[in-house]
């Protein structure tokens, strides 16, 4: 299971105190336990009118429910309307984020890792060819390096 960075902006309007901004904090650092998630704790008073987002880190399969986890656990919170935004993923350079950037494209393939030989390992994806006819192999070539921080080899069938 991948790890999606969930952000909420959870004072759009700048209207919250920053006494009820630590106050939200402190609620919603209390209560992502109980849903499995971590919040990552900052300062939200100090941060500019507009962009005081929380982060939270949240095991899933799905983008939109852990969106919806994560809007949910800031209403209870905070006294305000939440707004979504930004969901990215931890990469740990595991297959579970290979198949998760592939699906990012729409794309199932076939991965395998085998060592290279300056101890680093090298993915082997394997994709059908109509699949690239609509996303270009270089995109899904660059993700992928990128999200796994290794060597890459695309094959196609």
């Amino acid at each position: 299971m991948r790890t999606a960075v969930v952000r909420v902006n959870v004072d759009p309007d700048n209207a919250l105190a920053p006494a009820q901004l630590s106050e939200g904090m402190a609620v919603l650092l209390g209560s992502v336990g109980a849903v499995g998630a971590e919040l990552i704790v900052k300062d939200l008073a100090s941060l500019p009118a507009g962009r005081r987002e929380v982060e939270l880190l949240i095991g899933c399969d799905d983008v939109d429910a852990a969106t919806h986890i994560a809007i949910d656990l800031c209403v209870k919170a905070f006294p305000t309307t939440p707004v979504p935004g930004v969901v990215t993923f931890v990469s740990r350079g595991t297959d579970d984020d290979a198949h998760g950037v592939l699906s990012g494209f729409g794309l199932t393939g076939d991965i395998d890792r085998t060592p290279g030989d300056d101890g680093f390992d090298i993915v082997h994806v394997t994709l059908r060819e109509r699949d690239l006819e609509r996303v270009p192999e270089s995109r899904v070539h660059t993700a992928l390096e990128a999200s796994l921080n290794c060597e890459v080899h695309i094959r196609t069938v």
